[in-house]
């Protein structure tokens, strides 16, 4: 884990993931009386076949495999092994779902679910705020430093995937939702103590990415919104808003952190399906 972690510079959740993955196939190997460092394609196959015979996706199975690769290359490279096992094994093929996203005036419900008469109402205001003005991930929003955000500039620094940061520009009602919870509710919150991190819990720590998860669905269902409510559903909101008004696909990918701009691509599909949708509904020949 320290080569991906110095040398990948991957973020602590896919450490996580890789450790997860790379632990099951472990477990697997050790009850087939495998030995890992000998493991063959054939033993592999079994060992995905599993996985399938364990009802995942063929997306969490695509994840596993790209764990074992880069596992095996990285055994490969340092001479503990001379064979991949995984250099014939295809990923399984994923289909490509639509991302989800809430309509502007579902975002104005959510926006207005929290109390604003409460310190955790008036932080939770400021989190859904900056949420989706920036199309931040859940896990760079709740690392936020107060020194991450230029108020008067109107610009958030944050540190995303590989370790790699970014400027975001943050709109004028987040700013002021920001500026409202930092002079009144979060010297509260924090009793006296004190925090690099900008939203902080009751007890004055950092908040964990579930407890902003658990807080968001409750919001949701407040707010009316019928089908599951996850912070990244706010971030596909955040780029699907700003293509159907006009923005180009390029500052959309530098906005979300995208390395690769195939992966921004898919939000154009959902702005053609909605022109569809728009254009069935009022044209009077559709």
């Amino acid at each position: 884990m320290t080569f991906c972690r110095v040398e990948k510079g991957l973020a602590a959740n896919s450490l996580e993931a890789y450790r997860h993955d790379l632990a099951g196939l472990q477990e697997h190997c050790a009850a087939q009386g495998w030995p890992l460092e000998r493991l063959s394609p054939e033993q592999l196959r079994q060992f995905l076949d599993s996985r399938y015979k364990a009802r995942l996706s063929s997306r969490s199975i695509a994840r596993q495999l790209v764990s074992i690769r880069n596992f095996f290359l990285f055994l490969v490279r340092e001479g503990v092994v001379t064979a991949d096992p995984t250099a014939d094994i295809a990923s399984p093929r994923q289909w490509k779902r639509l991302p989800k996203y809430l309509s502007a005036d579902e975002i104005v419900s959510l926006l207005q679910a929290p109390d604003r008469a409460t310190p955790l109402g008036l932080r939770d205001r400021a989190m859904v705020e900056l949420l989706y003005a920036s199309g931040l991930r859940v896990s760079e929003l709740v690392h936020v430093r107060s020194a991450d955000l230029n108020a008067e500039l109107g610009v958030l620094r944050t540190l995303g995937k590989g370790n790699k940061h970014r400027l975001v520009p943050v709109g004028r009602p987040a700013l002021e939702a920001i500026q409202t919870y930092v002079a009144t509710a979060r010297p509260q919150l924090l009793g006296g103590r004190s925090s690099e991190y900008l939203f902080v819990t009751g007890r004055g720590s950092l908040l964990t990415r579930q407890a902003f998860w658990h807080r968001l669905r409750l919001y949701g269902r407040q707010a009316g919104i019928r089908r599951p409510l996850t912070p990244h559903v706010l971030r596909h909101s955040f780029a699907t808003h700003l293509l159907e008004r006009g923005a180009d696909l390029r500052s959309v990918q530098l906005m979300l952190g995208h390395s690769d701009i195939s992966t921004t691509q898919i939000y154009t599909h959902v702005v053609r399906d909605r022109l569809r949708q728009v254009f069935d509904q009022h044209h009077p020949r559709a």
